[in-house]
């Protein structure tokens, strides 16, 4: 069974990867030549992450959702509330230091050390964690908190120091990845049981989104107080081998060293869900060693990843950002930004999980195919608009305001559900090749042109993060639409326990 399983995890992670390697690898023996050492790091690395992901997605299975969902029914069972509340914030903050996508970003910020900006972020989701929490169990409208936080995290960002603005709407978008997302959302399933009104279940929607508001305003806060070094001082070091044992020895290298990482940061998670099993959970044997090695799998998982990015993937997508920022080459970055963002989207499993999902909610008013075209064209946009903003030097404000002005804006217009699920489906867009790559090569490109990567290349992960929380609820307006010209003006209706969007099974 679990060979199975392993198996069909690797084909989604080799139909998310592939697309990229083919379209880098007809760029570079085409029209844009690169050193072969970096060609064949990067294809060594494109296996690791093949066999990384599929590892670490059915081991994060195994033990972080079943971690969440163990702890959920127990705190359920307490029925206490500060109990509730604590233990929300602390295993936020220890499951969101183990997030791949969140190491990947930190591991590419130049100017902010690694460990305190994991650090900080994970403070944000643990405490807006805590927050989901207590609106679950005081039924506290979401709609009202995104406009009252967001609204915040404007005022704040107008205040705050540049340097900041783009990392911190990207931390939002990293934190709801395929570690995160899974636990939150079956802590929060289990929590909102303590209410027996109808709509309880409704209400354990929109965890993910409000916890990606935490990262972001946690690192808005940390620009007032944390000094960074000058542009000058944020030099990418860019790998180079002079033949292929050097290569090997280099992934060699990489290895103990990514995996005594990892270890670190699984370590808290680790540590809290084996003294909840010696004081409370103690689960039978079984499903006690079925998530022990889940956590093995996924810490391999992430080794495996981690060092495919940091040795294969960082290199050359810096180097083909910087290549296509010559004159001569210029005029492709968009386009081929746009085009990237398309494959990238559509060889994401959790995006048909999605997809299919909202079709069933809707009664079949929107397809899949449509939910999956809305979805393919408003990343690749958002690819292409980040892109160009790289270029032009606009302030990340200019896009995003906008943007979550009119997705808080269309929230008025659709069915509640609807929108909690735009807002937590914001990470399913914001894959891991969106930052292992994509934001690589925006950062190569930017440092070409001569541009600050840290105003002008990050906040890419933030518009692909941005665009299913307007898309969706498009496809919500288009439900309301369609059932109204029907003569059946209704609300979505309430989610039963099949009609959870299991935005992890990636």
């Amino acid at each position: 069974m679990q060979k199975r399983k392993f198996l069909e995890k690797l084909r989604e992670s080799a139909a998310s990867v592939l697309p990229i390697v083919l379209i880098v690898g007809v760029l570079c023996l085409l029209l844009v030549p690169m050193q072969n050492d970096l060609m064949l790091a990067f294809l060594i690395g494109a296996l690791f992450l093949i066999v990384g992901m599929g590892l670490f997605t059915l081991g994060s299975e195994l033990s972080m959702t079943q971690i969440g969902m163990h702890m959920g029914a127990k705190l359920t069972r307490s029925r206490n509330t500060w109990l509730i509340l604590a233990v929300s914030f602390l295993l936020g903050a220890a499951i969101t230091m183990s997030e791949p996508d969140l190491q990947v970003l930190a591991r590419n910020v130049p100017t902010i050390d690694t460990t305190v900006l994991v650090l900080i972020v994970s403070l944000g989701v643990g405490l807006f964690l805590m927050t989901s929490m207590e609106r679950i169990l005081r039924a506290i409208p979401l709609r009202w908190l995104l406009i009252g936080f967001y609204g915040l995290l404007f005022v704040l960002a107008l205040l705050s120091d540049r340097d900041f603005l783009a990392v911190a709407f990207d931390a939002g978008g990293v934190t709801t990845g395929p570690m995160t997302v899974p636990f939150i959302m079956a802590l929060g399933v289990g929590v909102s049981s303590i209410r027996s009104d109808r709509k309880a279940q409704e209400d354990s929607f929109g965890l993910v989104g409000l916890c990606s508001i935490g990262p972001i305003l946690a690192v808005l806060a940390l620009g007032f107080f944390y000094r960074t070094p000058d542009q000058a001082d944020a030099e990418q070091v860019i790998a180079s081998y002079a033949d292929t044992v050097a290569l090997g020895h280099g992934y060699l290298r990489a290895l103990p060293e990514t995996l005594k990482e990892e270890l670190l940061a699984l370590l808290p998670i680790v540590a809290f869900f084996l003294v909840f099993q010696v004081v409370s959970l103690r689960l039978k044997r079984l499903p006690f060693l079925r998530i022990v090695i889940g956590i093995v799998m996924t810490a391999g998982g992430l080794m495996l990843f981690l060092t495919g990015v940091n040795v294969g993937f960082s290199s050359l997508g810096y180097m083909l950002g910087s290549s296509l920022a010559d004159p001569k080459w210029r005029f492709l970055l968009v386009p081929l930004s746009m085009l990237m963002g398309w494959f990238i989207i559509n060889a994401e499993p959790a995006v048909q999980v999605l997809n299919r999902q909202v079709e069933e909610l809707s009664a079949g008013a929107i397809s899949a195919r449509a939910m999956g075209l809305s979805l393919s064209i408003a990343v690749a946009a958002a690819m292409g608009l980040s892109m160009l903003r790289a270029m032009l030097g606009l302030s990340i404000l200019w896009v995003v305001v906008p943007g979550y002005l009119l997705a808080l804006g269309l929230s008025f217009f659709v069915p509640n559900t609807f929108t909690a699920i735009a807002f937590d489906s914001g990470g399913v867009a914001s894959g891991p090749l969106t930052a292992a790559f994509m934001l690589r090569f925006a950062m190569g490109a930017v440092t070409a042109m001569g541009g600050n990567v840290m105003t002008d290349a990050f906040g890419l992960v933030a518009l692909v993060a941005m665009m299913p929380l307007i898309t969706v609820q498009v496809m919500g307006v288009i439900y309301v639409f369609t059932t109204r010209r029907k003569g059946e003006p209704q609300p979505a209706p309430a989610p039963t326990d099949s009609d959870v969007i299991e935005l992890w099974e990636i």
